[in-house]
């Protein structure tokens, strides 16, 4: 024993054994367009990649002269990472390198794609069938530089964690979306940690049905500076994103365009979407679930610029700095979502929009997807009734009374929680009879009295050329109010 500390003394100066270099990461070239699965074909190279995961890249070359078609005649093999597989036309001259599914899935309209319920076709319904690329149960698969289309699912990120997708074309994938990450466990339900900091990163998808999904327990993903877009050749426009089951995903910078609802958020929690444009949708953003954040979008051009749908719990979101402006336009697209129904209330923000599980609701809820009339939901009124049936959102908080301007600096009043600390924010429009939100002017922090009554005031700093006001009140759970009456000057 009296001998350690020596030796412990001498085990600095030993050497230390040589570490081994890491293998070096092989290329395998896709220069063959064909699908026999013979070397230089996309199916051999996946193949050979999932021997040994790790020590390859994929790179498929430019063969002939653009387009670059591959059109597989049967499934590929589902991709096992760490693998990157890019196109190289792509990041040479901006061209993609196509996978078309085609090659054995037939147009059949909006039967072509079926649900995982016998009967159930096409969008809005669960479904994992007929994907382009797979990855399923593994992490670190890198795609770039392809124009994934004409499939069921573009790319289907299925319990799969730690993947990027960027810099791609996703279009016609007529069933479940572009781009789907799902934490599905094979029976529709939901798997936690299983598919959690996926980046989908400065894609176009274009005339997917649902153009990405976030469902059955995908988190922590971030979705950023992609195209949404849905033209008149899409069969079924439904939702550019739909988050369902889907808790602390955040989406930014992303471009919404001519879906029945840009974004639709389905009992998901605590997502941020901030800095995404939305426009030309029956909704731009139609949520349930709890603590989710809409922070600094541009919301303008569609019928009903933010919907917050009744559920069966009181929940709370928080709407923050948003610009809306220029809605109400008779856009009446509802594949599983929008607003069809004749006398919907629309405008910038709106409490108790009906959704598919509402007997109020007016539209397709997915093709062989229809629900039974007991199913459907009935939504409260401000008295709660009749009951049974299901809450307004956010507690149905009332927006605050904006009474006077003095000058610039624009007074108010509020009713909120009792002894509470209530944030209101205030907004300013260009023309005299607008009333949404199409200059954000700042905030103000007040507190409410023991009966939930509070007065504030705010400098207008920046109000030259507005020539009406309105504000919101959010309350500290997170709960915030429709718009405001206007107060024109």
């Amino acid at each position: 024993m009296r001998l350690m500390p020596a030796l412990a003394a001498l085990l600095p100066l030993l050497p230390l054994p040589a570490l081994a270099a890491p293998a070096a990461v092989q290329t395998l070239t896709v220069e063959r367009y064909t699908d026999d699965g013979q070397p230089g074909t996309l199916r051999w190279a996946i193949e050979t990649s999932n021997q040994n995961p790790g020590h390859y890249r994929i790179e498929i070359a430019a063969v002939g002269t653009p387009p670059y078609v591959i059109r597989p005649s049967r499934p590929l093999p589902e991709i096992k990472g760490p693998v990157s597989l890019s196109g190289q036309p792509w990041a040479r001259e901006g061209q993609y390198v196509a996978i078309d599914g085609s090659g054995y899935i037939k147009d059949q309209g909006v039967r072509t794609c079926p649900g995982a319920v016998p009967g159930q076709f096409g969008t809005n319904v669960r479904t994992t069938t007929q994907p382009g690329l797979v990855l399923r149960d593994t992490q670190g698969v890198h795609i770039q530089g392809l124009e994934v289309r004409n499939f069921c699912i573009g790319i289907l990120v299925n319990r799969a964690s730690n993947n990027v997708i960027e810099d791609n074309r996703i279009t016609a994938n007529k069933g479940g979306a572009g781009v789907m990450l799902t934490g599905d466990d094979g029976a529709g339900n939901p798997t936690a940690t299983t598919t959690n900091n996926n980046k989908v990163l400065r894609n176009q998808l274009v005339d997917n049905g649902d153009g990405l999904e976030l469902t059955r327990g995908a988190a922590f993903n971030l979705v950023a500076d992609n195209l949404f877009r849905s033209t008149a050749a899409n069969p079924e426009p439904s939702q550019g994103i739909e988050i369902l089951l889907g808790n602390d995903n955040s989406v930014v910078r992303n471009r919404f365009e001519n879906y029945s609802d840009g974004l639709q958020i389905n009992w998901g929690k605590r997502n941020y979407l901030a800095g995404n444009s939305f426009t030309g949708n029956s909704i731009g953003v139609s949520v349930t679930g709890e603590g989710n954040i809409l922070d600094g979008n541009l919301i303008h051009g569609n019928r009903i610029g933010v919907a917050l749908r009744p559920e069966p719990e009181v929940t709370a979101t928080r709407l923050s700095a948003n610009r809306i402006w220029g809605n109400s336009q008779d856009i009446r697209r509802c594949e599983a979502g929008g607003s069809c129904v004749p006398d919907q209330r629309t405008g910038a923000i709106v409490f108790g929009v009906p959704a598919q599980a509402h007997a109020l609701y007016v539209g397709s809820r997915g093709v062989g997807a229809d629900l039974p009339k007991k199913d459907q939901a009935i939504i409260c009124d401000a008295k709660g009734e009749p009951a049974p049936c299901q809450p307004l959102p956010n507690h149905n908080q009332q927006p605050p009374t904006l009474t006077a301007l003095d000058g610039n600096v624009l007074r108010g009043e509020v009713h909120g929680p009792a002894s509470s600390l209530l944030r209101v924010e205030v907004f300013g429009n260009a023309a005299a009879n607008a009333t949404e939100a199409e200059q954000y002017l700042g905030e103000v922090l007040v507190n409410s009295d023991a009966q939930g009554q509070a007065r504030f005031s705010q400098v207008l700093g920046q109000a030259e050329g507005l020539h009406s006001f309105t504000a919101t009140v959010t309350t500290a759970d997170g709960a915030t109010s429709e718009l405001s009456q206007p107060l024109r000057r």
